[in-house]
Order: C-alpha cells, then structure tokens, then sequence
C-alpha cells in the first residue's frame, strides 16, 4: 500500500496534524489509532519522511508474539539516533508484544529524565487493547490521533471514485487496484482484512470463549447493516447458547477493530439508551458488498440494497467524523415513528433521515424534531444531496 499511496498527490488532513505535533518540542507520546488497510503505515512514514528528523520504524504485526526484549532493542537503535538531536521512532502495533505497556512507559520516563529528545508515535489496529495499555501505564503521557476510513470525498479525489464505486468497494485503498475485478476485491476484503483483523487483532490478544459465535456476530451484523436488532432476535437468528452479555461484548471488540457498530437508541435519559435494541451498522460498505458475493452490477440494480448501502454508507460516515468532531451518534424510533440517525454535541440535536429514493414520508422526522426540539436534515432525493453530504463534515450541518 505505501508504493501505492506514495504515487498520489492527495494528503488525508490527519497527516497534517501528525507533522504538526512531530514539529513541536517533546511532549507526549502520539498515537495513531484506526482499522486495518486504512495506511496508518503509510501515513507514519509519509510524515516521518516530511518532517526532517531521522527516524526508525519497527512493526510487531506477526502471527508470533514479540517479548519485551524487542521492543527494548527497537528503543535503543532510535535512541542512537537521537543522540545527535531530535529523532523518531514509529512503533507499529506495539501493543502486540508482551509486557508492552509497562515497558514503554519504563523508556519513555528514562528519556524524558536525560532530556533525550526521541519522539515516539504508536500505530494500532486494536484500539480497545491498546487504550486499555495506555490508561493503565502510560496515563498523562499520550494523545490520540483517529484515523478512520477513507471517506468518498477522499477516495474521488485519490482514486477517481463514482458514488456507486464507493458504495460498492468503500474507502479502503489497498482495493483501488481491484475494481475491475470485483472476485478479486472480495477475497482481498475477506483474507487480508477480515480474517487478519480477527486473528490477529481479536482474538490473539482478547480472551473470546466462542470464536464461531463472534464470527456469526459479524456476518450477522454485516447482512443486517442498518437494522435495529434486539438481541432476543439476534440470538435466535445465531441459534448459540450465548447470552446477551456475550453478543454485548462481541460487537463492542467489532467496533474496536473498526468492522460494526451498533448505535444506541436516542432517549431523554442515558439510562434508557443503555437498555435499548442494538441499530447495527457496518463501518464500511465493502466489507457488505465482499460477504454478499454479489458483482456490482448486481448490486446496483437492486434498489433495496442500495437503500441499505446508502444508510450505511451515512452512518460510518458520521462516525468516522464522531471522534474528532466529539459528538454522539444515535437512532430513535418511537411506534412507528423512525429517525435514521441522532447527532449529539453538547445541546445541540440533529436528527437525520436518509433516502435513496424520492419519497414523501417525514413523518419520523417530523415527530423526532417536535418532541425534542432538534433541527432536521433529509438526505438524499429532495434534501441534500447524498454527495455533497459524503463529501462534507457533519458537524457543518450541525
């Protein structure tokens, strides 16, 4: 992917913040978080590369696990480069090796003590495990830099994308190449994306008593992009003697490796929130169209699952942006009254309907608007137009 990516002239924003923090005296630790195939990698070296300094890049990314005598080694080959002045050094899933936590903390104290001016920066496709390691060990030494997936705004302007490539492929950009041959793309997204993430990222480091449940989980999740869910109804479509606290748990390590959310039902008071039917939602909708097995045409011509590639497209949309934009996002329904999506910062409240047709129902909207004083936004057909919406950040229409 870095020969790849390296050949394009388009920056994503969160390199330029990175280069920004690099450029600054030594402070904290910075830690790049996001999915896998998203180019942590490759943005870390196009920065290190920009910023000037020497640098030393090592990854713990193998199906072995690492000790912490590595990562001590990979810390002093950076330190003799700082012994002239300042110097980088990009750890790649470091989280990945035993003891890592306590043993980065160890070094990175040692050198703030000496006024060694090594700066560090931390990839991870586990976010879940790797803020756990940060805020027991490393509490006050570090901040975070969200990296999602790549937006359509971004893969048109990288790659060219149509609206309907996006829906189909998604953002990752290792897939650009395999447009024109969809069989290949699928494979891609299962093998070295979905597969990996789960090995490697789950359930290597997580204890998951039932591996075959927390698949079915995804795949479940995966062809019921956009529906809410109870998990009653999920656990009888799984058919495992599983427990609601487990499926609870499952979709929480989904999220954190960035393949399914499940958003929560908007409601005055938090606690109602918590006890509500799961909305589920994949974080990218090449990860739906990979499972499905269907070519593009197929796809395309089939306006039902449009509509739902659509919605879906929507929410990953909003919470690629719910990070960095810090706000919440939220389903509401009421009867038979339905709000596709519930934006929250503060006091403020959006309430989203998407369409991928024209159509005159409001009505949920409508409902949602007046019973909770929020401002309301059609997207799609005779609102605002489902590129233009893709292209922008959310917090604009806030």
């Amino acid at each position: 992917m870095l020969s790849m990516l390296s050949k394009i002239s388009f920056t994503r924003p969160q390199a330029q913040e990175l280069l920004r923090r690099l450029q600054a005296p030594r402070h904290l630790l910075q830690v790049v978080l996001g999915p896998r195939q998203v180019g942590k990698t490759t943005l870390a070296l196009q920065v290190a590369q920009t910023c000037g300094l020497p640098y030393h890049y090592a990854s713990a990314d193998e199906p072995t696990l690492k000790e912490a005598p590595w990562l001590e080694t990979q810390w002093t080959l950076a330190r003799r480069l700082a012994q002239a002045g300042e110097a980088l050094l990009v750890l790649d899933e470091a989280q990945k090796v035993l003891g890592w936590s306590e043993t980065l903390k160890r070094l990175w104290d040692e050198d703030t003590l000496r006024g060694l001016p090594l700066k560090v920066v931390l990839l991870g496709s586990s976010p879940l495990l790797l803020q756990k390691g940060l805020s027991e060990s490393l509490a006050g030494r570090f901040e975070v830099l969200h990296l999602p997936h790549w937006s359509f705004y971004e893969m048109e302007r990288a790659f060219g994308y149509t609206l309907p490539e996006y829906l189909y492929f998604g953002g990752y950009p290792g897939a650009a190449p395999l447009r024109e041959e969809p069989e290949r793309f699928a494979r891609y997204i299962k093998d070295a994306l979905l597969e990996t993430t789960l090995g490697r990222d789950i359930l290597l480091h997580t204890r998951v008593e039932k591996p075959a449940l927390l698949r079915r989980v995804l795949e479940l999740g995966l062809l019921y992009s956009g529906q809410v869910l109870s998990y009653t109804k999920m656990l009888g479509q799984l058919q495992d003697a599983g427990n609601t606290v487990t499926l609870a748990y499952y979709l929480e390590l989904l999220e954190g490796a960035g393949l399914l959310g499940a958003l929560q039902k908007y409601a005055a008071e938090p606690i109602r929130r918590r006890a509500s039917s799961p909305k589920l939602l994949a974080l990218n909708t090449g990860l739906i169209t990979a499972v499905l097995g269907l070519s593009p045409e197929e796809v395309w011509e089939d306006a039902a699952l449009m509509g739902r590639l659509v919605e879906t497209a929507v929410g990953a949309h909003l919470l690629a942006h719910a990070h960095q934009g810090g706000f919440e996002v939220y389903y509401w329904r009421e009867r038979d009254q339905e709000v596709d999506f519930v934006l929250q910062k503060g006091k403020r409240l959006l309430a989203l309907e998407v369409k991928s047709a024209p159509s005159k129902r409001t009505q949920g909207l409508e409902a949602f608007t007046r019973t909770f004083g929020a401002k309301g936004l059609l997207v799609g057909p005779e609102g605002v137009p489902l590129e233009a919406f893709l292209r922008d950040n959310p917090l604009n229409f806030l």
